[in-house]
């Protein structure tokens, strides 16, 4: 029998170290930052282009408009850039996969267009629709909720079945059935979109972009042209327009940053004692100490009044901000500490190997169009609410180019695989410092598209040339 011991001979090769010790090999702070100097340069950019855009940008703006870092301009940026920033972290998950979903604005719109109308009728979509159009909306639920069990999609049979029974049994208008009702809508919708990709196989451009139509005339269908349904009702209102008390907002900041901190501190500390390899303390108490100063820095500013009339005091950090942030929190948990997350990044990384290791790819495939047109609902429910109205446009334009484009600056990879969930909201802060900055200086909506076209197409070209440059690297 031959006896192995863990010290390592002196005659071996180094590759033998970097290849097998890497889980018990620690770093100095030196190694630690000389290691990424060595990605960045290797071609692993992240999302640091896209936090240095979000620096440049707010300088650049608030030397230009007196009023950009004012706080009541702050506290409208962070509303005006919720529903693009919470479409596009459902978008991460389809963009993982090197998949694109086109119809996610418009889907986005269908069920707006759903919450508002059973909103207005009193909960009777029967009356609103008509006859026809209310049993093929009802047809659709079902059709989704097979499709998902089909799948063993669960998740998405449930909701479907919420939808279907809400709209059938005449449920009476009210503010969280109306919003339960939207993203249920969006989940059926996602369960046949990623159904006609992931099963029959038909492209997910081809898809979409057919979808992207369809949910379009069915807005119309819904809504009437020209006509537009107004949100009267204070919960809705106040998703994207109301605010946290004083001490709900240092509630907010104690969990959010506290529990930050007590991860990151917890796992760093965790992987020391059992002599795992982990990053250099300094390194790690750096970070928690900016997200600390950060976050309470924003917590105070944003508790100050920022009313412009001595009649109405307007304080506190806006719901959108807890929304977004529990969505963060349990997407990045789900892609990242679960194994439906590792599965998510392996069919993304290559769907062959992925099959060949037994991962069922079908249904990781349809359940991230689950994720993103459900992702789409919610950000629709912000929208909705911050213009307080929905009209035939609701979730057209460019708003899933807004959205794709908040995944693409902020780092995630089209060509899939690469990206993480907070891609979206660096990059959607990229998107939103823009247009409120160039709204702010009174330029035209070209000049804002021609910006804002040319800084996705600089994102899309970082993310080619650092792949090719990784890809050489690894050669």
């Amino acid at each position: 029998m031959t006896n192995t011991t863990s010290e390592t001979s002196p005659d071996a090769p180094q590759g033998a170290i970097s290849d097998f010790g890497i889980d018990t090999t620690s770093q100095s702070t030196g190694e630690a930052v000389r290691d990424y100097v060595a990605r960045l340069r290797g071609g692993e950019l992240g999302s640091l282009p896209a936090l240095l855009g979000v620096v440049v940008l707010l300088i650049v703006f608030s030397s230009l408009a007196d009023t950009f870092l004012t706080l009541g301009n702050i506290a409208n940026l962070l509303a005006q850039g919720a529903s693009v920033v919470i479409i596009a972290m459902g978008l991460v998950f389809v963009l993982l996969l090197g998949e694109i979903d086109l119809s996610a604005g418009t889907a986005s719109g269908v069920t707006a267009s759903v919450m508002a109308l059973h909103l207005v009728k009193g909960g009777n979509l029967l009356g609103g629709m008509g006859d026809t159009v209310f049993y093929l909306f009802c047809a659709l639920l079902a059709l989704g909720a097979v499709l998902a069990a089909l799948m063993r999609i669960w998740a998405g049979t449930a909701m479907s079945l919420v939808a279907l029974g809400i709209a059938a049994f005449g449920v009476p208008a009210n503010p969280w059935v109306e919003m339960l009702l939207a993203v249920c809508v969006g989940t059926a919708i996602g369960c046949i979109t990623g159904f006609l990709v992931a099963r029959v196989g038909i492209p997910s451009f081809v898809v979409t972009l057919a979808l992207f139509l369809a949910w379009g005339g069915v807005i119309l269908q819904f809504i009437g042209e020209g006509g537009t349904l107004g949100l009267r009702d204070d919960v809705i209102f106040n998703v994207a327009n109301g605010n946290l008390s004083t001490a709900g907002s240092w509630a907010l900041f104690v969990i959010a940053a506290g529990g930050y901190a007590a991860v990151v501190l917890g796992r760093h500390f965790s992987r020391l004692r059992r002599g795992l390899v982990a990053s250099p303390t300094p390194i790690v108490l750096i970070k928690v100490g900016i997200v600390l100063v950060l976050g309470a820095v924003a917590t105070y500013a944003l508790t100050l009044n920022r009313s412009k009339s001595d009649l109405v005091v307007i304080t506190g950090v806006p719901f959108v901000v807890p929304i977004v942030l529990v969505l963060l929190v349990i997407g990045t948990f789900v892609l990242e500490r679960t194994r439906y997350g590792r599965h998510v990044y392996a069919v993304g990384g290559n769907q062959e190997a992925a099959r060949r290791a037994g991962i069922n790819v079908a249904q990781i495939r349809m359940s991230v169009f689950v994720i993103a047109s459900t992702m789409a609902a919610i950000g629709a429910i912000v929208y909705s609410s911050k213009v307080g109205s929905v009209d035939p446009n609701a979730g057209g334009g460019n708003t899933l180019l807004m959205a794709v484009g908040a995944a693409v600056i902020g780092g995630t990879s089209l060509f899939g695989g690469k990206g993480k969930l907070r891609d979206a909201v660096i990059g959607g802060a990229v998107l939103a410092i823009i247009q409120n900055g160039m709204g702010l200086l009174d330029q035209p909506a070209a000049v804002v598209f021609i910006v804002t076209g040319l800084v996705l197409l600089l994102a899309a070209s970082v993310d080619a040339l650092s792949r090719r440059r990784a890809a050489s690297a690894v050669r």
